[in-house]
């Protein structure tokens, strides 16, 4: 079956351009990025902290059944537009990868649908094609749809 979340990589660049449309309106879909408790089950993570301004800060947090946790990660919000955009970025605690840059683009196409577009720039184009090489495509995909299948509820 054909992902709905669609990464692009281009050759020899540091980026990822990622695409995915939601048969969401436009606000369902940036309250699913915007406010934690939306967050925490369309993720199925902690939010620690998620300050929803310019120069707010960010912490997410996954732990296994025993408690260990076994992700963390955070960053700051560099500029937070209502529907329109969020510029951040992330780093995972403890993980060998560098701190990266995040474009979230958010679009209406119709009055029910929406659209996202991520850009994620990395320190390299080496640590761009390693993160490639670990489950992230399906990973993010599955997230994707957990948000599809949660925020639909919300309608």
């Amino acid at each position: 079956m054909e992902r709905k979340t669609k990464i692009h990589a281009d050759d020899g660049k540091q980026d990822l351009l990622i695409t995915r449309e939601f048969d969401l309106p436009l606000e369902l879909l940036f309250k699913a990025h915007a406010e934690p408790e939306l967050v925490e089950q369309w993720m199925g993570t902690k939010v620690l902290k998620l300050e929803t301004k310019k120069h707010g800060g960010w912490q997410f947090e996954t732990s296994d059944g025993k408690g260990n946790v076994v992700f963390r990660a955070n960053g700051v919000i560099h500029e937070f537009v209502e529907n329109r955009k969020i510029v951040r970025t992330f780093e995972m605690e403890n993980a060998p990868f560098d701190v990266q840059l995040e474009f979230l683009e958010f679009e209406q196409l119709t009055d029910e649908t929406s659209k996202l577009t991520m850009q994620i720039v990395y320190k390299s184009v080496e640590l761009r094609d390693q993160m490639l090489k670990l489950p992230f495509a399906q990973g993010l995909n599955m997230a994707h749809d957990r948000l599809q299948d949660f925020v639909q509820k919300l309608k």
